[in-house]
Formats: structure tokens, sequence, C-alpha cells
């Protein structure tokens, strides 16, 4: 199966120059934890609702007055629509990632997450696993 068959084509976007409440606002709108940071439908970032947290909260910034682009994560991994949703496992485990963004040449296409990966195949569920329980080991720990 390929990745074009299960990413969500509605992607949120958010623009560098946008400020963290909106972006806030978008997520929780959406009801998503994230958003792909574009400048002319190329993919410059990803800000996560954990970006947020450690970035901006525990750092009592005032969101109002910082930026996506001053939090942003800039080196985002990316997938092909023809890519195997294994190798969208794989590339999730390997980087420790529940996010990738779909790219045709440089344009955003789609979104795939790791909860995409595993409801449409059973068998890279064991590897998406201990993507979820490293990340939950981590919020535990601190």
């Amino acid at each position: 199966m390929q990745v074009r068959e299960i990413m969500i084509s509605d992607v949120k976007t958010i623009e560098k120059d946008a400020t963290i409440q909106e972006a806030a606002e978008v997520m929780s709108k959406h009801g998503i934890g994230s958003l792909i940071v574009t400048e002319d439908s190329r993919v410059i970032g990803i800000v996560t609702e954990r970006d947020i947290l450690i970035k901006v909260v525990s750092e009592s910034k005032d969101a109002t007055k910082t930026y996506v682009k001053d939090i942003m994560t800039k080196e985002v991994i990316m997938i092909k629509p023809d890519a195997d949703i294994e190798d969208a496992a794989d590339i999730m485990m390997e980087r420790k990632i529940k996010k990738l963004p779909v790219v045709e040449g440089n344009a955003l296409i789609g979104i795939i997450t790791s909860v995409d990966v595993c409801t449409a195949s059973p068998k890279v569920i064991e590897k998406l696993g201990e993507i979820l329980l490293t990340s939950k080991k981590k919020i535990v720990a601190g």
C-alpha cells in the first residue's frame, strides 16, 4: 500500500510570521497537534503542541509576541506519495516522529501520521508501537 492511499489531503498549514497564539488557535479549531509551516506551498517547517509547551509556555514567553519561525522545527522529514507505508513506518521509527508531510516535487500534497499507518496496515503497528512507547517514556521521565 502506498502513502497516497492513506494520506490526509487537507493539511492544515501556517505561515512562519504567524504568532504562536494564532497557531494554537488553528490547532484548537481543527483538533490537531501540529501545523506544517509553508512558504509558496513548499514545506519550510513544522510546529507542534510540544514545541509550544516547551519553547513558549515553559519559558513564560508571550504567545502573542512569539512567532512560528522562532520555534518551528526547520529540518522536516518528508515522504513521497508513491512510497510504501511500511517505509513511512520505518522512517517514523528511526527518526522518532509521528507525522510525515507528503510532498510531490516541492509541493505539499498531504500528511500521514503514525495513527494513519497503523489503521491502514496492521503489519506496521509493532514498529510504530515503539515510537509511541518511546514518546510516552519521554513524557513521563520529563
